[in-house]
Formats: C-alpha cells, structure tokens, sequence
C-alpha cells in the first residue's frame, strides 16, 4: 500500500470519528482553502520534484517528455472537455455551461503519478522513470496553465482570433515562467558563490535556498505566470549549480529536507481528502439526484481513461520514430506503464475542483456539490485500485533485473570507448590487428559516423556548461569542497590525539 493510499484511509478513518464526535454535523477539522494548496502546499511539492530529478535522463528525453506533458495534456484536455459537454448533456445536468466544461478538461487532465515512482527504480529502468516523472510534472504546470487561461478569457463566443489568444498566452506563459526560475536559480547560486552572504553556514545556506525558491514561485504568482513551472525549474537549477556551493553539511540537510517538506504536504493534501470525501454538506445535495452523481463519476472515469489511451500510445509512437536505437525506443509494456501512471488524479484535480466549484470551501449550489463529490470519487477510486494495482502490474510489464548492472556498465563502457577511437583508422594498424588477432571489436569508420552522431546535444551543452556557466556559477567540480564548521572543530580536535598516537 503506497503513501497516499494509506493517508486517504487515514483522511477516512479521521473523518467518521469526527462524524461520530460532532453527531453527524461535520467530518473534517478546517475548511479546504485553495489559496492555502497553492501558496503554502504546492510549492514544496513541485521545488523537490525539480530538485531531486535526474537531471541527464530528464534532458536526454525532453522532447518525449513535452509530447506526454504538454501534447498529451491538451489531447485529454481535449477529449474530457468533448466528452462531458456530449454525454452530460443526456444526463440532462443542464447547470454547466462552455466555461465549465472547459475547466472540467483542464482539472481531469492533471495526473498524479507518485504511486508509480514509489515502484519505479531509477537504476533499473532510468528511461522509464525519467518519462513518468517528467511528464507527470510537466502535465501539472500544463493542466494549471490553461486552468488560468480558461479563467482570464471570456469564452461565451469562442472565435478563431480568441483560440489563438488562448494558445499564445499559453505558450507565453510556458516561456516566461520558465525562465524566470532558470534566473532566480542562477541569482542564487551567484550569491552563495560570489557573495559570501551566509556562506559556511548551514542555517543561512539552507534559509537563503528556501526563500529564493520561494521569492521564485511568488514572483511568478504577483505577474500571473505559470508559478509551478517557475519554481521547477528554479529547483533543477539550484540542484545543478547552488546545492555545490554550499558545505557538505548543507546539502545533506537541503536534500532531505526539501523531500520532507514535499511528503508532509502531499499526505497533508490526501488527509483532507479522505475527511472530506464524508462531508456531510455536499452529500446531502447528492442524495436528492444520485443516479446523476454516479452517471458523472462514471462517465469522467472512462474520458480519464480514453483520453490518456489516446494521448500516450500515439505520441510514443511518433517519438520512438525519431530513435534511431532499438533500445531507446519506447516498448509497448513501457508505453502501458506511463499510461497507467498517468491514470491517477490527485492534490492538482482536487484543488482546481475546489477552485471553480466552491466559493471560499462551501459548496452553494446542488450542481457543484455533484462535481465536487464526483471528483473527489474519481480521485479516490483511481488512487485506491489503480493504486493498489500499480506494483504487481509494474513488476509485471517490467521485472527487476539484478544481473545486468555488469553487462549496463560493460555496454556503456564499450560505448564510451568508441567514442573516443579515431573515426578514421589507418589500414596498416588494421592489418596488424588482423594479423595479430588480438582485436575482437570493430572498429568505427564513416559510415559509422554517418548513421550513429559522436556529438550529441548534451556534450555540446557540457562544453559550454563547463567553459562559461560554471565558471561563474558554480557546480560539480568547480568549487573546492567545504566542510562544515562543526567538521573543522571536530578536525582541530582529532589533530592532537592523532599526533600523540604517533609519538
């Protein structure tokens, strides 16, 4: 049982002992507040995702990983905004208009893809774990950017110039928002390099991290930019240039700290959905029409399914057409994984339901009490069975391999040496070899370097990384380590007792 599943049967455990305590009149302790998720809750969720996140895997597929995320989440957008506005309107749900419908799209197109990392291994499967992780991020600041959209456009008459508007504004907040964290990060590695302010002290560093990351995301919030993609990317920088220009100590407490502070909200998030999924409130407008709640549940349950089918598969397919490598190609296990993990919905969907359909947590209208209990269904049924589900079926589509980490590092070893032979060999030298038989490998030529490039996009990012960013910025291998002050104390003290062993 995964984390979230088991703080959604906490949430429900919590919430039937305060019906019990309350005699029926409440089932959670607070309002749900969206202002309090998005400024408070999902900041530390997001910052450690861009934090932690394998940073060479995670470039080495963006391409893939913004097909999934950004495509994939306008397809679903696409298919459940269609979708609901067909088949609700047989239900006769006649409370929802265009606007509605558009933000049912853009809620339910938000994944959650946690249970699945929780199963995934990084080692075993890097390609695997790095597309499911990406694209789980990627579609949450993509589900959130046309979320705001959608609020900002008047949309009663939807015209070809308003679609445009619509989607400039969007690629327009992906590009700002995106580099207004890549600056922060940049400002904040400069400053703990160059400046000196608070370094060699793990309080300040650590202080000085947090509230840059989160001068990143209020910034983005106060110019009405995508904040999640800000403050991501402000993590994936920080994690490449300022977590090296802290002391050792430092990086020990921010790696382990940001990773708490994303768990505690998170299962915090998932509690209150459990407490809230008995609300009292809202259930009472459900009970008047519940063949409509369940109609609704069902019917936003298969546009999850139809539209993540229609997204994944055909993308992975149009990205495995530019891999040249059998290996790098996406396999179609591969392919039902990432389709399963993006089945999920989780703290994004309720927070958006939340946003549109509740005016301050309360629920007014009978029409957005059955939106807000069919979310919170859908949420709890993907969570808990498909949740439930996730590990047997990953360990099915992909078994754990122990004995190939030798032949992985012998592969890429080989891999690497070619690289570095001469493209161009000289006959006599093959003669020799021939004659010897001492060599067993072939040796490349040019039609080698024709159909496999020795150059790839990274290494000529590395030699621009390494000649001019890091220089000023920081990183691996460009700052000499520094140890803690209490590792300085602790090294003036062994000092003495090892010079008396000596004597």
């Amino acid at each position: 049982m995964t984390e979230s599943v088991t703080a959604l049967f906490i949430g429900l455990c919590t919430g039937i002992f305060i019906l019990v305590t309350t005699k029926g009149k409440s089932s959670h302790l607070f309002v749900f507040d969206e202002h309090l998720f998005f400024i408070y809750l999902l900041p530390p969720i997001i910052f450690n995702a861009g934090f932690q996140v394998k940073k060479k895997q995670f470039f080495q597929n963006f391409i893939t990983i913004s097909l999934l995320g950004a495509v994939g989440s306008l397809i679903s957008f696409v298919i459940i905004w269609l979708g609901s506005t067909f088949m609700f309107e047989n239900l006769e749900i006649g409370f929802l208009d265009l606007k509605d419908y558009l933000a049912l799209g853009a809620i339910f197109s938000a994944t959650d893809t946690v249970c699945t990392l929780q199963v995934l291994n990084q080692d075993e499967t890097p390609i695997l774990y790095s597309l499911v992780f990406g694209e789980g991020v990627v579609n949450d600041a993509t589900s959130v950017v046309l979320f705001n959209a959608i609020q900002r456009f008047d949309l009663s008459h939807i015209t070809s110039t308003v679609a445009m508007q619509l989607f400039g504004n969007f690629f327009y907040l992906f590009v700002t928002s995106t580099v207004l964290g890549i600056v922060v990060g940049l400002l904040t590695a400069y400053i703990i390099k160059k400046l000196y302010l608070g370094r060699h002290s793990t309080d300040r560093e650590v202080a000085l991290m947090i509230l840059m990351a989160y001068l990143s995301y209020m910034v983005a919030e106060l110019f009405d930019l995508s904040s999640i993609l800000t403050v991501f990317f402000c993590g994936i920088v920080m994690s490449h240039y300022t977590w090296h220009n802290v002391t050792e100590k430092s990086r020990v407490t921010t790696k382990h700290g940001f990773a708490t502070l994303s768990f505690i909200s998170e299962i915090f998030i998932f509690l209150y959905v459990g407490m809230d999924a008995l609300d009292i409130e809202k259930w009472k407008f459900v009970s008047k029409s519940p063949g409509k709640s369940i109609g609704v549940s069902s019917i936003l349950l298969v546009l999850v399914l139809v539209g993540r089918a229609a997204s994944v598969f055909p993308l992975c397919f149009l990205s495995n057409l530019f891999r040249k490598s059998q290996s790098d190609k996406i396999g179609f296990k591969q392919q039902v994984t990432v389709w399963w993990a993006g089945l999920m919905r989780g703290a994004v969907s309720v927070a958006l339901a939340y946003n549109w359909f509740t005016m301050s947590g309360r629920t007014q209208q009978p029409g957005n009490a059955i939106m807000i209990t069919s979310t919170i269904t859908v949420v709890l049924f993907t969570n808990v069975v498909c949740g439930l589900l996730t590990k047997p079926l990953v360990r099915f589509l992909s078994p754990p391999q122990h004995k190939q980490s030798s032949n992985n590092m012998s592969s890429e070893l080989s891999s690497e040496m070619s690289l570095v032979l001469p493209v161009l060999t000289n006959r006599e030298d093959q003669k020799q070899d021939s004659m010897s038989g001492s060599d067993n490998t072939p040796h490349p030529n040019l039609r080698m370097l024709l159909t496999r490039p020795t150059r790839s996009v990274h290494y000529y990012w590395r030699m621009f990384d390494d000649a001019f960013m890091r220089p000023v910025f920081g990183g691996r291998g460009f700052v000499p380590h520094v140890p803690s002050p209490e590792q300085n104390s602790l090294h003036e003290r062994l000092l003495p007792e090892q010079h008396t062993v000596v004597e």
